[in-house]
């Protein structure tokens, strides 16, 4: 409570408020939750009023990457910071050595990627049996990344007798749906998600001309008031690009670029620095787009309308958190109509076309009044048979 007071916490958010006394009763759960609604202390804080410090994993909690990893064990440190519980972080693209030792000083909470967790065990470096409280945290993504079989292998090396599993996936396709009944006993549900985005965040869509997308973005930054502004775009070597052409243009000491091809701990930098405010503007792929707590993200802009209607969501969720307000932004060139319309069908709603005053526009056929649709060439068909 003296960590919670030191946070700043007051009052519990919706997923709080349910998850904390199923968590305190010892059952199993599964959650659905947005994120930026508080999911991690939902199951941190209960999960640490119920050990003392004994030099052995107690609490195992599975994420599905690096970045998500590192949060959730920062947020357990910042929660259990005066209970005397050591926490250790295990994730691959960094050696082994401060991990271990992290492991060998006794640590009561281990919060790991699946593929860096098994490395340990198979190094004889992490025991799982005074395991009480297993947490598999963004289960659908653990999916999508091909990681359920080796997360199969990590529940069974942790004891099932008087085990709490806790399972929180976005969505439940039947392949999780059976994985959950699987690992799971007797679980009590707790569903806060929703399909819908934040009610706080302005929506809009910039059409422009193919090789006016550049200078589209430049113009925005220059003409938006932004606090802290994320970019996001399609490639590895997009955002590069991107993040190159900013640097090229004014930008050089505030922006940053954050995708799987960096070095582990220049992500980790590029993170922390712009959580603390060093840097202004993050271009990042999708590696950043879900799940990454970082408050106070004024604007998303998306470099390219995403691909996946669902991403969408995921990238503007970034800004608009915890019922402040945000914009979203997102450029829009004729080869992505059909992109945009499938984003508009998801979220449940148009979103408004703006032009940017005193942009220079060159002719583009998605700048007329009329909405533009896709064009589709005709299927031919068969030629007819002659009748000799």
């Amino acid at each position: 409570m003296k960590a919670v007071e030191k946070c700043g916490y007051e009052h519990p958010t919706p997923i709080q408020e349910q998850a904390i006394p199923i968590i305190l009763e010892g059952r199993d759960l599964i959650g659905a939750s947005q994120t930026g609604t508080g999911k991690t202390a939902a199951f941190a804080l209960p999960l640490l009023t119920k050990i003392q410090p004994m030099g052995k994993p107690q609490i195992l909690v599975l994420e599905p990457t690096r970045e998500l990893a590192d949060q959730v064990a920062e947020a357990f440190a910042e929660y259990g910071e005066f209970t005397g519980l050591k926490v250790a972080l295990l994730y691959g693209g960094l050696g082994y050595g401060k991990q271990t030792e992290e492991l060998n000083k006794g640590a009561d909470i281990v919060v790991a990627t699946p593929g860096r967790l098994v490395d340990h065990f198979y190094r004889g470096t992490m025991r799982f049996g005074e395991i009480k409280a297993l947490v598999l945290d963004e289960v659908d993504r653990m999916l999508d990344m091909g990681f359920l079989p080796i997360v199969r292998k990590i529940v069974n090396l942790c004891p099932w007798e008087g085990r709490q599993t806790l399972f929180f996936s976005a969505t439940m396709p039947p392949v999780i749906a059976g994985f959950a009944k699987w690992c799971l006993t007797d679980p009590a549900e707790v569903t806060i998600a929703r399909r819908e985005v934040a009610a706080t965040i302005n929506h809009a869509i910039y059409p422009v001309a193919l090789d006016q997308r550049d200078e589209l973005l430049l113009a925005l930054l220059k003409g938006t008031d932004f606090h802290s502004v994320m970019i996001f775009t399609r490639t590895r070597k997009e955002a590069d690009a991107v993040c190159g052409m900013l640097k090229q243009h004014g930008y050089r000491g505030e922006v940053a670029v954050m995708h799987s091809d960096i070095p582990q701990k220049e992500r980790m930098e590029a993170l922390k620095g712009f959580k603390a405010g060093k840097y202004e503007i993050l271009v990042a792929t999708d590696v950043a787009a879900r799940g990454i707590d970082i408050s106070g993200v004024t604007h998303v802009i998306n470099y390219r309308v995403p691909e996946n209607a669902e991403d969408y969501v995921h990238r503007i969720g970034r800004t608009g958190r915890a019922e402040a307000t945000g914009d979203a932004f997102t450029i829009m060139t004729a080869d992505e109509v059909d992109f945009a319309a499938a984003v508009e069908n998801f979220i449940g709603k148009p979103i408004a076309r703006k032009k940017l005053e005193g942009f220079n526009y060159t002719y583009s056929a998605l700048l007329e009044d009329e909405p533009v649709r896709s064009v589709r060439k005709p299927k031919h068909a068969a030629p007819k048979r002659r009748r000799r």
